[in-house]
């Protein structure tokens, strides 16, 4: 009789909770329907296009300038993001002031504020002669109606992802470790960027990864904001959606493309990334 292995691997570890097959069945169902058939129906339009064509759509000029506002702005933001979103979460977590809570409340203000009415407040504001921008353009600043104007829409959009990401992670650090720290030697500045951020590097990266894809694929305060000008301020999803009103679906669906290529590519290896950070620091995991 042979003898059974432990060691042998098994789909399904034992586990007391039941239902696994009910629940991975609807997961996967789920999953399909959401995200697997749609991607799929973007794949297929894509390939019947041919290579020739598909090229000639990925390489035009038009096209390389709004992949590269697009990418550019959102990555310049989730950085931005990536930084005062640390600063951010670290003030809620450690520090207890009056209207704190207020403060904690406002982080979710873009989460449930509508995109369109965003993009109409900070024009407002940065437009040459609203009430930031008219103290602004007569030091030659201008926000309103420039790739300027896109990033600030991305990092309002693009903040809540990283703080609601990392704060979590900052409330699990004991203050015994910085206390700890402190006896053997280590300043303030050793502390932060040598015994804490490396514990949050998983999260930051998470946050980072959350808001440079809401960037990639904002429309809603972009537009506003942005100016709209080709070859200056116009972003993919837009370019897209001009496409569309033209009824040149193939160029659509061929940018569409790219698009989900070089964001799956670029989170791809953000997720490597984490997932090595996580390996290798302890509060992320």
């Amino acid at each position: 009789m042979k003898a059974y292995s432990p060691t042998r691997w098994r789909f399904k570890r034992p586990s007391v909770i039941p239902g696994f097959g009910m629940a991975l069945g609807f997961t996967l169902t789920w999953l399909t329907l959401l995200i697997l058939i749609p991607l799929s129906g973007l794949a297929v339009r894509s390939s019947a296009l041919g290579w020739e064509k598909f090229w000639s759509i990925a390489l035009d000029p038009r096209t390389l300038n709004a992949l590269r506002i697009s990418f550019g702005s959102a990555f310049i933001a989730a950085i931005v993001n990536a930084v005062f979103g640390i600063i951010l979460a670290w003030v809620l977590v450690r520090y207890r002031f009056p209207g704190k809570r207020i403060i904690d409340a406002m982080v979710d203000l873009p989460f449930a504020l509508p995109t369109a009415v965003a993009g109409i407040a900070l024009t407002t504001l940065y437009a040459p002669n609203g009430w930031i921008g008219q103290f602004l353009t007569p030091l030659g600043i201008k926000i309103a109606f420039t790739p300027a104007g896109i990033v600030v829409a991305l990092i309002f959009v693009g903040l809540p992802f990283v703080v609601r990401t990392v704060q979590p992670v900052m409330e699990e650090i004991d203050k015994e470790v910085e206390e700890a720290a402190a006896t053997l030697g280590a300043n303030r500045f050793q502390t932060i960027f040598r015994v804490l951020l490396p514990g949050l590097a998983p999260a930051v990266l998470t946050g980072f990864a959350l808001a440079f894809a809401r960037g990639v694929g904002e429309y809603g305060s972009v537009i506003f904001i942005a100016g709209n000008l080709p070859f200056k301020s116009e972003i993919a999803p837009l370019l897209i959606i001009i496409k569309l009103e033209e009824y040149n679906y193939a160029a659509a669906t061929g940018i569409a493309a790219i698009m989900l290529i070089i964001s799956f590519g670029m989170l791809l290896v953000i997720n490597l990334i984490q997932s090595w950070s996580r390996r290798r620091y302890g509060y992320g995991a």
